[in-house]
């Protein structure tokens, strides 16, 4: 019998924020998501002591997942996270380090949590009602009748994340393969509504990049061993396909949804072969062409099927079975009993195929809203890191289409934002404050809180030890390299803002990012010269971004608002 142990109490900690462990464990968070940042960020390796598989990563959906948090408080912040990359893919990092600047700046001013709060809302809302104006700085309209904004998107993505080991060729060969698989999903005739198709990632590691590919249709991976039994099959009109989720392996315990009837004497495994036989004619007699199986055909049903013809690929597997139903225009036969000719799908074309060392079975469909990426990479991990960029970057341009702009990047939306945030408090304090019964000195203290907060998450950035300027005209973010002369005429040293849309040649005035400085209005409206020169923007994905501050902002919150921590230690 077991020892039993008395029920320990439950541990309760109040005013959890004011522990020095509590913050310094929530420095160290900072300090490694900060040190993953932009395109110049730091990889980290985690991995268990016990032994398994290494993660080398700078990306928020790799990097927390991998990463065991056990402080309540920790928890909260990485699972907001982890819920906003789970929703847009994109802008993890954005968040968690804003959300940890917002924590920190709000606890060194001394104002009551609820203060604190109803004024980060305000500012939120402000934030939020200019980025979403047409008055808006740092966003640009969608033209979707031209690629180069889709691009430029694209490829800041791809070129945020270093372990994915890209040469700028390369960067350019991956994005103009993402934008190509994007737009062969979207439908030919699309109206109002559109209903997006699904682009698949095959794997083929340990090729050069320059090899990946985009295709039309769906390649299923085969074996050279299959590949030799499957005749060349050659047709003037489309081939019929026969799709099943069930498996054809004659195993009893998965005989799918129908009945299987048994006389009594016979053995069970036999009457499932004869069912499976029967089936195998009957599909033979419905002139199929092509039988597709999740999971496991028998050798004899396969042998049944090869003598007349008909072209057998099991081991298909689930994540697959979506896109061959919209494929061949089939829903999964998940029965062994007499098959519906209305069960019944097509292809245009069948085809096999090698790309390096493996083989495939490409199925082109009559529409195509599928399509493959094949993608290469040198190496295991590089090629993990790749295709989730890649899902990422695929998922960046879907949200396109339902907020038709993005926004600057390269930290020039942050201090922008943060440069009208000061504007705006300083000139109209009445318009935001409204009947909270906060004082215009009070709103002065978190909006300084709340701009050093975006302002440090830009500085986040530059890891070599560079210094960070801002312009008093549009408040862009610039960056100096490290040991530059401290008197310099910076035109000299500066070439284009951190997003690429200006140029140091203009007449501009620079200051420090942390010093200290008047408010200015930064230059609200766009140039029509902002589409012309997208082809060396650094952009971000407007709905991403968008909610990665709405998210920070109300973590921020949420954690300032804690009084007790209670814990359950049994």
């Amino acid at each position: 019998m077991s020892r039993l142990e008395a029920k320990k109490p439950s541990f309760c900690r109040s005013e959890p924020l004011t522990s020095e462990r509590v913050r310094a464990t929530l420095s160290v968070l900072k300090g490694i998501v900060t040190s993953c940042y932009g395109p110049a960020g730091r990889l980290k390796q985690l991995h268990n002591g016990l032994g398994g598989s290494v993660c080398t990563t700078s990306q928020s959906a790799a990097l927390l997942a991998n990463l065991p948090v056990t402080h309540p408080i920790l928890k909260i912040l990485t699972t907001s996270v982890q819920n906003h990359v789970s929703c847009f893919s994109d802008g993890g990092l954005f968040t968690a380090i804003l959300c940890c600047n917002l924590v920190e700046n709000v606890q060194r001013i001394g104002l009551t949590p609820t203060t604190v709060i109803k004024l980060n809302k305000q500012l939120l809302n402000l934030c939020t009602s200019y980025l979403k104006s047409e008055a808006c700085g740092c966003r640009i309209p969608v033209n979707f009748s031209s690629t180069q904004i889709l691009l430029c998107l694209v490829r800041s993505i791809l070129t945020s994340k270093p372990a994915c080991m890209l040469t700028t060729k390369e960067v350019d060969h991956i994005s103009t393969l993402i934008l190509r698989a994007f737009l062969l999903i979207i439908p030919e005739n699309a109206q109002d509504h559109i209903i997006l198709g699904k682009s698949i990632i095959v794997p083929l590691k340990h090729q050069r990049v320059i090899d990946s590919t985009v295709l039309p249709g769906i390649l299923i991976e085969i074996s050279e061993v299959q590949l030799m039994k499957i005749l060349p099959i050659k047709k003037s009109d489309s081939f019929k396909v026969a799709l099943f989720c069930v498996s054809l392996s004659g195993d009893l315990s998965d005989t799918g949804e129908g009945d299987v009837v048994v006389s009594y004497g016979v053995s069970l495994e036999n009457a499932v072969l004869d069912q499976l036989l029967n089936l195998g004619r009957q599909l033979a007699s419905d002139h199929v062409d092509l039988v597709l199986c999740q999971k496991v055909i028998h050798p004899s049903l396969k042998q049944l099927l090869r003598t007349h013809h008909v072209i057998a690929v099991d081991r298909v597997g689930v994540a697959v079975m979506e896109p061959l139903s919209k494929v061949t225009g089939t829903r999964p036969i998940g029965s062994l009993d007499s098959i519906s000719p209305s069960s019944y799908g097509s292809v245009k074309e069948l085809c096999t195929a090698k790309f390096g060392f493996k083989h495939f079975f490409h199925l082109i469909p009559n529409e195509t809203t599928v399509c493959s990426l094949l993608l290469c990479n040198r190496n295991d991990t590089a090629w993990d890191e790749l295709k989730l960029t890649c899902q990422t970057a695929l998922h960046a341009l879907q949200l396109t289409i339902k907020e038709p702009c993005v926004l600057l990047g390269g930290g020039c939306t942050e201090t922008h934002l943060a440069a009208y945030i000061r504007h705006k408090t300083r000139s109209e304090p009445e318009g935001i404050l409204r009947d909270d019964g906060c004082t215009q000195t009070e709103l002065q203290l978190i909006a300084e809180a709340f701009c050093s907060a975006l302002e440090s998450l830009a500085g986040s950035l530059e890891h070599d030890g560079g210094e960070i300027l801002t312009d008093g005209k549009y408040g862009h973010f610039w960056s100096v390299q490290a040991d530059s002369p401290s008197v310099v005429n910076w035109p000299d040293l500066l070439s284009r803002c951190g997003c690429g849309l200006y140029s140091s040649q203009e007449e501009l005035s620079w200051s420090f990012l942390r010093s200290a400085r008047l408010p200015f209005v930064p230059q609200t409206c766009l140039p029509c010269e902002a589409t012309d020169s997208a082809g060396n923007l650094t952009l971000d994905c407007f709905t991403a971004k968008l909610s990665g501050l709405q998210v920070a902002v109300e973590t921020a919150n949420l954690i300032l608002d804690l009084s007790y921590v209670i814990e359950d230690k049994n």
